[in-house]
């Protein structure tokens, strides 16, 4: 039996992205490859005629690659972070029906997935938990989930195509709180700049045939105007398309990476790295290694 979507639900919009994590494991096999999306496509009843349709145009074929790419980013900072803690919580915020962590397993650390109730209902059939891994179902802007992860050993938090929709003030309410509540953690997530975000609203979100949902968190300069929100942020940034990857792969062609620049350039898409340090930290975890 395949596990039915319905059309106009919060559990729609975990279509789109995943059916670009399966093109792109197509598209680009030596860049990206996620068995997990592949598998699902086949578990699940939808109709992906419209998005089979739309992937044969060079536009959704780049969006795939951004999607890609967005993944790889995320997934090697995650591994990063690993290395000096390997036990650390590996926490998916607004996870869907995404398995980043599970791929980022190094066989010690705890992996956490994070989404609205009725998103996490849909990963408990696709995506149950594995070993050392939970589904949490929750709302990200109520601060009760903290509680749930166990942060002895570390932790690094990533969010993928996540915060765009929360206004600027609820990211911010958000990353103070994590700062009181994980020290020495990082939160990991990609960003863009207003012209990029205003693209977004136009294009995915109807595209997606998403509603009642809009595009607000934007960032040109990440170290600047993130910085400000509290003294114990050490905020970091990179560009996403090429900034952890050359992208010189015969798959993509010079076109893609010509826009890969502009994206990077114009649109200022970044994957921002913010470490939770301050006094607090060191009191807490001397022994750790802090975030550069």
């Amino acid at each position: 039996m395949k596990y039915k979507i319905e059309k106009n639900t919060v559990q729609e919009t975990l279509i789109l992205p995943l059916y670009s994590r399966k093109l792109c494991s197509e598209l680009y096999p030596n860049l990206y490859r996620d068995e997990t999306a592949v598998r699902l496509i086949d578990e699940i009843d939808y109709d992906f005629s419209e998005a089979e349709k739309n992937s044969r145009s060079l536009m959704q074929r780049f969006g795939a690659l951004e999607v890609a790419m967005r993944q790889c980013d995320l997934a090697w900072e995650v591994r990063e972070y690993l290395k000096t803690h390997p036990k650390a919580a590996v926490v998916n915020l607004g996870c869907g029906l995404d398995n980043t962590g599970r791929a980022c397993d190094n066989g010690q650390c705890k992996i956490y997935n994070l989404d609205f109730p009725d998103v996490i209902a849909v990963r408990n059939e696709l995506l149950p938990a594995g070993e050392r891994e939970q589904n949490i179902p929750c709302d990200l802007k109520d601060p009760a989930w903290f509680d749930k992860i166990d942060v002895s050993g570390g932790a690094v938090f990533f969010a993928s195509g996540v915060f765009y929709y929360f206004l600027t003030e609820q990211v911010m309410a958000l990353v103070q709180r994590m700062a009181d509540a994980f020290p020495g953690g990082v939160l990991v997530f990609d960003a863009a700049n207003r012209t990029a975000v205003k693209m977004i609203a136009k294009t995915w979100l109807k595209t997606a045939k998403i509603q009642d949902v809009g595009a607000y968190f934007a960032v040109s300069d990440a170290k600047s105007e993130l910085s400000p929100w509290d003294s114990r942020l050490q905020v970091t940034s990179r560009s996403y398309m090429l900034g952890y990857s050359d992208l010189k792969d015969p798959s993509v062609s010079g076109f893609f990476r010509f826009l890969a620049n502009v994206g990077d350039g114009m649109m200022k898409m970044q994957i921002v790295k913010i470490g939770f340090g301050g006094k607090a930290y060191a009191k807490l975890c001397p022994g750790c290694i802090a975030v550069k």
